[in-house]
């Protein structure tokens, strides 16, 4: 059983705990127009430039909910050499994030995600495109080797590797089996989230997907109770993981552990959800830290829950502070579970 003063007390031992998190990282852009009119050339608003800006995307925004919380991340990914890139890397400093492992790929351009955003009428801004600057294939020669140094070198000052898996390359076959080796080599946590191939990560300790994805795997619908219990434990056999997290949206997420039974968490927060973008990587970031700290996993899932809730009030890759996660603790009532 969880307890709101047990999480409350919780909070503290998240500073200070350092986490590697490898994988795909992005440079969001947000490209921010006043809508004025509608174009004459077709059904759409004309916008009126008002503004740009740039956020670490994809595996960075693990790495930057991490650091929101206190603790210390190094980034391990691939950039081009490119303008893009030098962005990325100038704000993954900002932000605190190491980034000695970032590695230089002049093959390939840094995906960009940028998003044409409308301001108006509406309370908040709307979101009209999206136009992603990518390259899927993956990593090799010595780029793949360079990734894999990395790994080598850091998971011994860490206490947990963290696979931010958006298929773009990065996390290839040599670069899963590298990162889990050393972590089980040096006794450290191995935590990912996979937007694909769950069997790709196979014994890792805890393996994070949604709801979509899991239906995915595994070939079928799922809805019950029963549906998500059982599916949970045949993932937990196939993947010879210690724990399963299913996040199912607006219904909240269900947690699977070999030492804990089958659970459904409520969602945090369903009323006040403005953009969902980045909440996986919350959830991620914040339980592979949590459990990083000492805690169980049931009470990892429920601060990951609460941060998640937090985040979908915000605009594009959001944080939590410790100072919100309090106040959610306090305020949401959600530590009732099946």
């Amino acid at each position: 059983m969880v307890d709101r003063e047990t999480l409350l007390k919780s909070l503290p031992k998240l500073a200070g705990r350092r986490v590697l998190v490898v994988g795909d990282i992005f440079l969001d852009e947000y490209i921010t127009g006043q809508a004025t009119r509608l174009s004459r050339e077709a059904p759409i608003p004309v916008l009126e430039f008002a503004g740009r800006r740039y956020l670490p995307g994809g595996a960075a925004n693990p790495s930057n909910n991490i650091v929101a919380l206190g603790g210390t991340a190094y980034q391990v990914g691939v950039i081009g050499d490119d303008e893009t890139g030098r962005t990325l890397l100038a704000k993954l400093e900002e932000a605190g994030i190491g980034t000695a492992a970032v590695v230089t790929d002049p093959s390939r351009p840094t995906t960009t995600k940028t998003r044409i955003v409308a301001q108006g009428s509406l309370r908040f801004p709307q979101q009209l495109a999206r136009i992603d600057h990518l390259d899927r294939r993956p990593v090799a020669g010595e780029v793949e080797k360079a990734i894999v140094a990395h790994l080598e070198a850091l998971v011994p000052q860490v206490d947990a590797v963290l696979i931010s898996d958006y298929r773009t390359g990065v996390a290839s076959k040599a670069v899963v089996a590298a990162a889990l080796r050393s972590a089980r080599q040096h006794g450290r946590l191995a935590a990912v989230d996979s937007q694909g191939n769950l069997h790709k990560f196979a014994g890792f300790d805890l393996v994070k997907c949604n709801q979509r994805e899991a239906e995915a795997v595994l070939g079928r619908a799922l809805s019950s109770k029963h549906d998500f219990q059982a599916a949970q434990e045949q993932l937990l056999a196939e993947l010879d993981v210690q724990a399963i997290l299913i996040t199912r949206g607006p219904d909240g997420m269900s947690l699977l552990g070999r030492e804990h039974p089958y659970t459904r968490i409520p969602a945090a927060n369903i009323s006040e959800v403005f953009d969902v973008t980045g909440a996986g990587d919350t959830v991620i970031a914040v339980a592979t830290l949590a459990l990083a700290a000492g805690l169980d996993l049931l009470s990892a899932a429920h601060l990951a829950n609460y941060a998640a809730g937090l985040v979908v009030r915000k605009l594009g890759n959001a944080t939590a502070t410790p100072e919100e996660l309090a106040w959610a603790i306090e305020n949401w009532s959600i530590l009732c579970h099946e």
